[in-house]
């Protein structure tokens, strides 16, 4: 991963909103102490402002869902976990630290156990996956990852991607990887799957993935958030191509999370797949779901086992 064009245009909305926040304050302060604060503060976290509108969208149109409601202090909770995991991830890892801890090459012989393969989202890069590379690589367990780009392209222009990505990752083991998905990336990891079904996985992992879309999809304007509308054609085709390649026990092989506090992939259960190995975590939102301690331990259970997952694609 030599460039992120994502990493560069984060790193510049940084720099330019703490370069704002500092001028609108040594402006205002001789004239007026409170709108020079308010001013910087907005600046530097007006994003809170739109999630705290998501979470309010996202707990009105979930009230038909059958998953469980989120209570208003739930909503509150999972308002303020989003908050802070959002300036972690888009304000300092993928930014400035995207290309740390690079892909392992690992020679076969040295792991026992089976790669993974981390796909990312919407407007996210290899940075978002930080912790979980951290967690690997002390268990001394290889992983590949992708850059998804051009940020706001067609997802099926992302699949050349991800099939290298899936190879490298089976080349430092020689057995079939494990794909980590988040939202976005799990269609991405099905439209590959669906385009390669020959090329075996030991399973896929889904973390707050549109499945069958997310409402927040019929404002887009950007070729991959079309094709994330709940009904969508995209989504309806490749629903019709999983079923013809896998006819019975479709998406058997997937363990998808979801939760009531999500307030990017909603209603809730847009998230689960009929026939998955479908967990809900209440009252966790969208980024922080990625990396809950029961998310993170049980997904990697499935690399623990150290066993050939009957849900493992087999090549045909």
């Amino acid at each position: 991963m030599r460039h992120s064009a994502l990493a560069r245009l984060q790193q510049a909305m940084v720099l330019a909103a703490l370069v704002f926040a500092m001028v609108w304050a040594v402006v205002w302060w001789s004239r007026s102490p409170l709108v020079a604060l308010v001013g910087a503060a907005l600046a530097l976290g007006g994003y809170a402002v739109v999630l705290a509108f998501e979470g309010v969208m996202s707990t009105w149109v979930n009230r038909g869902d059958p998953t469980p409601r989120l209570s208003f202090g739930g909503a509150v909770g999972a308002w303020w976990q989003e908050v802070r995991m959002g300036l972690k991830v888009f304000a300092w890892r993928q930014p400035f630290r995207w290309a740390n801890l690079p892909d392992d090459v690992v020679r076969p012989a040295t792991s026992a156990s089976p790669a993974v393969v981390f796909v990312h989202g919407f407007v996210c890069n290899r940075g978002f996956w930080l912790p979980w590379m951290r967690r690997l690589r002390a268990q001394g367990i290889p992983y590949t990852s992708v850059n998804l780009e051009p940020v706001f392209g067609d997802i099926d222009d992302y699949l050349p991607l991800m099939s290298d990505a899936v190879r490298r990752a089976h080349a430092l083991t020689g057995r079939p990887p494990l794909l980590v998905c988040h939202s976005m990336g799990g269609l991405v990891a099905r439209a590959w799957a669906a385009m390669e079904p020959e090329v075996p996985v030991l399973g896929m992992v889904t973390i707050g993935s549109p499945h069958r879309g997310t409402w927040l999809g019929r404002f887009s304007r950007v070729a991959n958030g079309r094709q994330m509308r709940v009904g969508g054609d995209w989504l309806g085709a490749l629903f019709a191509r999983e079923a013809q390649i896998r006819p019975t026990q479709t998406y058997g092989h997937f363990l998808c999370w979801y939760s009531n506090g999500d307030s990017i992939v909603f209603p809730a259960s847009t998230a689960t797949l009929p026939g998955a190995d479908n967990r809900h975590v209440p009252g966790v939102p969208h980024v922080a779901l990625a990396f809950h301690p029961r998310v993170m331990d049980e997904s990697l259970a499935v690399l623990a086992s150290g066993v050939r997952s009957p849900s493992e694609r087999t090549a045909s």
